[in-house]
């Protein structure tokens, strides 16, 4: 049985919601599916069952197929620290810190691309079909010989490749021309087809563009997908994170995300933002902070560089002062870090700066450890007997001379810091995923009705509406026919 690979004619060109669709279609047709993104840049990232991690957009694929995520969905993971360099996992594990250029150089490359293959080897062994997905634009001329997550993966598992492109954006006709022509023959021939994606309007007005990009082209016309705001799918880029909204609300709840540059698992809020009555922004904005009613300190993928810069543009202050004035304030790894007394990195985890002053408002200390735990968790938050879930992914340590947890694990170990119902920190991702949680903070900050939200369920009405949309607008029976199953 053959894979299937979407690749784009850019970044950003709806690759991963499209990848995520498909993996619920086989589902649903009776078929084990499954994903693979042979190396992903994102700091929105999961940990397996077995304690390891992979980029959150293979998790979210996972999920939708219906089975448990692996790191041979993933086997590379790069999560920036910096404008010019990144940390490698490997496997769901640190591998050090990469440069560009250390990254990109031959001999790190071919060992990486022996890797990937191994992995989707052993995927394709337990799995039929793997859904594919390719990164950035396969028309990248200077990248090809580097490419371990296109064309030269998709060779490998001689996938049928669709070609996606963005019309939001405009000059697709181009972008798509351009971008098979550029393709070296025995490439091209794994294009099976090209899907329009974002159309807004009446997609029948496009029917003259179809004709002339197949004719154009030679390669089918897949589909045309129309623009979409009514289904929920969780991205984990920065451009998802741009679209957030970013200004304080008139009414409900106004709970305040603080905007940090390294900002990691902005997913972490998906949850709370669908509730009914709440109003979430992400700011660094000292006067939109000062008026919500609840701020969240997030996760961090260079606590110490983030909490110097909030220290400079006012935002902490703006906490510190909200605070005081009896706002809710919470912390989520990084976040929970910076909320204690001070933060030492005594081995270079992120950088050169050995010890800085956290803010003061949990008495916490923590210690950067060159161990990263990767966990998932089930635990029982501050008192409450509901079983709840999340996961750890964090290089720190971090204890208090006066413990107060904030959850009790399975096993018995605890975690986080609980000050009073309106100030508390955690190591745990995905803690607001739980409805009993969610509701103890809205009820802290005195606005908060009687609400309840299943956020499970919510995700997978979620995937097949986005099914539905696809198999309404795409020929998934060419798609089988060519896949041959």
């Amino acid at each position: 049985m053959k894979s299937i690979m979407f690749v784009g004619t850019a970044s950003d060109v709806g690759k991963s919601v499209i990848t995520a669709g498909f993996c619920r279609i086989f589902k649903q047709d009776g078929f084990q599916p499954a994903p693979f993104k042979a190396q992903n840049m994102s700091l929105n990232s999961y940990a397996t069952p077995e304690g390891l991690e992979i980029g959150r957009a293979q998790a979210v694929q996972a999920e939708a197929a219906g089975v448990a995520c692996h790191t041979d969905m993933n086997p590379v993971l790069l999560k920036p620290t910096n404008d010019k360099t990144s940390q490698l996992v490997l496997h769901g594990k640190p591998a050090g810190n990469r440069s560009a250029m250390e990254y990109f150089s031959s001999q790190h490359n071919d060992a990486l691309f022996e890797e990937v293959k191994l992995a989707y080897d052993r995927l394709s062994s337990r799995y039929h079909p793997v859904v594919m997905e390719g990164a950035g634009s396969i028309s990248e001329i200077n990248l090809w010989s580097r490419d371990i997550v296109n064309m030269r993966m998709a060779m490998h598992a001689n996938a049928d490749v669709y070609l996606i492109a963005d019309i939001d954006r405009g000059g697709i006709f181009g972008s798509i021309y351009g971008s098979l022509e550029l393709l070296p023959a025995a490439q091209r021939q794994l294009v099976k087809g090209i899907i329009i994606n974002k159309f807004r309007g009446d997609i029948r007005l496009f029917e003259d563009g179809r004709n002339q990009l197949e004719q154009l082209t030679g390669v089918p016309v897949t589909g045309v997908l129309p623009y979409f705001r009514d289904i929920h799918i969780e991205e984990e880029d920065s451009v998802a994170l741009a679209q957030k909204q970013r200004r304080l609300g008139h009414q409900g709840v106004n709970v305040a995300v603080v905007l940090l540059r390294h900002m990691s698992n902005f997913t972490d809020f998906n949850a709370l933002e669908k509730y009914p009555g709440v109003h979430l922004f992400y700011t660094d904005d000292p006067v939109e902070i000062l008026a919500a009613d609840i701020i969240i300190l997030p996760g961090s993928k260079n606590t110490i560089a983030d909490l110097i810069a909030i220290r400079n543009n006012g935002t902490a202050a703006a906490i510190l002062q909200a605070k005081e004035q009896g706002t809710v304030v919470i912390g989520i790894c990084g976040g929970f870090q910076m909320m204690g007394t001070d933060i030492s990195d005594p081995h270079g985890v992120e950088g050169s700066t050995v010890t800085v002053p956290g803010l003061g408002i949990l008495p916490v200390s923590t210690v950067l450890e060159e161990e990263k735990v990767t966990l998932q968790r089930s635990f029982l938050f501050r008192g409450d007997t509901t079983p709840c879930i999340g996961y750890e992914i964090h290089m720190g340590r971090t204890v208090s001379p006066q413990p107060s947890p904030l959850n009790i694990f399975r096993d018995g170990t605890e975690d986080g810091y609980w000050l009073s119902d309106k100030c508390w920190g955690t190591y745990l991702h995905g803690i607001l995923d739980n409805d009993t949680i969610v509701k103890q903070l809205l009820h802290a900050c005195g606005k908060a009705g009687n609400v309840t939200f299943d956020y499970h369920q919510f995700r997978q009405q979620q995937y097949d509406k986005l099914a539905a949309l696809l198999r309404e607008h795409l020929d998934v029976t060419a798609v089988y026919k060519s896949l041959r199953i």
